[in-house]
């Protein structure tokens, strides 16, 4: 009878480890998971540009999938389609899908058009953060999906695609993701141009309604002009498609590495403990770390009554925004219980920022002693 017993607990023994070996690994990636929202222009009765008799629906989702393919091998990515078929989907739908998924990023690829014929080349827009009405041709062409959606004026506000004046102001609570999707669409326009010898049509910024929809560091993709007849049979071919697949995955990559860089994965806590104990100093020296609670265009005093009560805010000025940053301190535990009471007062989007000799760098960095 003891043999058995002696027996059986060695079997419970083995099937825990067994266990143990399968879901703590899988518990441990779902943590550290990067989710990217692809987002395939148009589709179903909504069939985009037509330029040279080519779909821009059609040639859209097809790079779409492309570079959801190529994502998927990657370890440690999720990729989530707001449509893989041909099928019309809102564009608020596509917004609350990625919110939904809680995606880290969200990618929308549309292909441009243009009255002249000789315009060709790529560009990665993001969403403009006060009145930029300079690119309202492309916004307006890629906006007006939302008349083919029922109640369109109740469900944006009485958003009128058709006019400039609609387009300004609107984008508040977007401007804390702005960075970030500079970072993404200049990784992604990097590749475009360096690898495929694209015309640069830059980053640049514009109203459109599916970025507007995400809070999230959220492009849109204009990967060429179907109405250029060498860009558009190009586009409209596999080859085409393939390498503007493989150039924005690249992009996408790129910018997995830059926040992987500047991600610190604290280990989970093993066991909870009765008496709660103090953590201790982690210095860093000739490092300040910060919280950054918000970027900007707009200049605000950084009295507290401004920042939710939080006191001794920071303002700094780079190019046409200002960064806030609260706190200031060598200990990385310190800025890090910083971070914790920004959150708390609603600044859920807070990260933590490494300055060395008044450099940026990266926290990874930083915390290496690089």
């Amino acid at each position: 009878m003891k043999s058995s017993l002696n027996e059986m607990n060695k079997f419970k023994l083995f099937l825990l480890l067994l266990l143990s070996s399968f879901f703590i690994p899988q518990i441990l990636n779902a943590q550290r998971t990067f989710k990217v929202v692809l987002d395939a222009g148009h589709g179903g009765s909504d069939p985009g540009n037509l330029g040279n008799s080519h779909q821009e629906k059609d040639i859209v989702l097809k790079i779409t999938k492309e570079v959801g393919r190529l994502l998927s091998k990657e370890p440690g990515i999720e990729i989530i389609y707001t449509r893989e078929d041909d099928t019309f989907v809102e564009l608020h739908e596509r917004g609350r899908i990625a919110h939904q998924a809680k995606a880290n990023i969200f990618v929308s690829i549309h292909c441009d058009a243009y009255d002249s014929p000789a315009a060709y080349g790529a560009g990665t827009f993001v969403l403009a953060v006060k009145g930029n009405t300079g690119n309202f041709r492309v916004a307006q062409k890629e906006n007006s999906s939302i008349f083919l959606e029922d109640n369109y004026k109740e469900k944006y506000g009485g958003f009128d695609p058709n006019s400039p004046e609609s387009v300004i102001g609107l984008t508040m609570m977007q401007e804390e993701h702005f960075d970030e999707s500079l970072i993404l669409a200049s990784f992604i326009q990097q590749r475009l141009v360096g690898d495929l010898k694209r015309k640069d049509r830059l980053v640049r910024q514009g109203n459109f309604l599916v970025l507007r929809e995400t809070f999230m560091p959220s492009v849109l993709v204009e990967a060429g002009f179907l109405t250029n007849k060498k860009e558009g049979e190009y586009l409209n071919s596999k080859k085409g498609q393939m390498e503007v697949a493989t150039a924005i995955y690249k992009g996408i990559l790129a910018y997995k590495k830059h926040v992987d860089a500047n991600t610190v994965i604290e280990k989970p806590p093993v066991e909870v403990v009765e008496k709660k104990k103090v953590p201790e100093k982690r210095v860093i020296k000739g490092v300040d770390f910060k919280v950054q609670i918000s970027s900007s265009t707009k200049k605000v005093k950084t009295d507290s009554y401004n920042f939710k009560g939080l006191k001794g805010v920071e303002r700094v000025r780079v190019g046409a925004h200002y960064k806030y940053y609260f706190g200031k301190t060598s200990d990385y535990n310190e800025v890090k219980s910083l971070q914790s009471e920004a959150k708390a007062k609603g600044y859920t989007s807070s990260f933590i920022v490494a300055f060395k000799n008044g450099t940026k760098i990266s926290v990874k960095d930083a915390l290496d002693g690089k």
